[in-house]
């Protein structure tokens, strides 16, 4: 069972744009809130929300460990495999990141979905 996280909204926008960084990484998938979204209804800088439609961060109930969601959109010329990937491990990498890792419980689980090329 999951719960919504309590990670840090800085947290959260590390790992959007470590994932954005990512080479045939085009942009994260916009959910479709953010789509209607308009400017003016964005949180309030300073609160825990994060306004990266594309990564969710969980926390397991039963052992305490991080769920990473990412979904990107790929670009045409570059493999699909490769980059779910390559996304996968810098997310993973930067998790086990001395200010992040958590000794005592076990490594986040990452998973990254590619929703669409361009």
């Amino acid at each position: 069972m999951h719960q919504e996280s309590t990670a840090p909204a800085a947290l959260v926008a590390e790992l959007a744009t470590a994932a954005e960084a990512v080479q045939g990484v085009a942009f994260l998938r916009p959910g479709l809130a953010d789509r209607l979204r308009s400017a003016l209804s964005r949180p309030p800088a300073g609160t825990d929300e994060a306004p990266f439609a594309g990564v969710r961060v969980t926390r397991r109930d039963d052992d305490g460990s991080w769920h990473v969601e990412i979904h990107v959109v790929a670009l045409r010329r570059a493999r699909t495999l490769d980059v779910a990937r390559v996304v996968r491990d810098t997310v993973e990498r930067r998790l086990g990141a001395p200010e992040y890792a958590q000794p005592s419980r076990p490594a986040p689980r990452v998973t990254v979905t590619v929703t669409g090329l361009v």
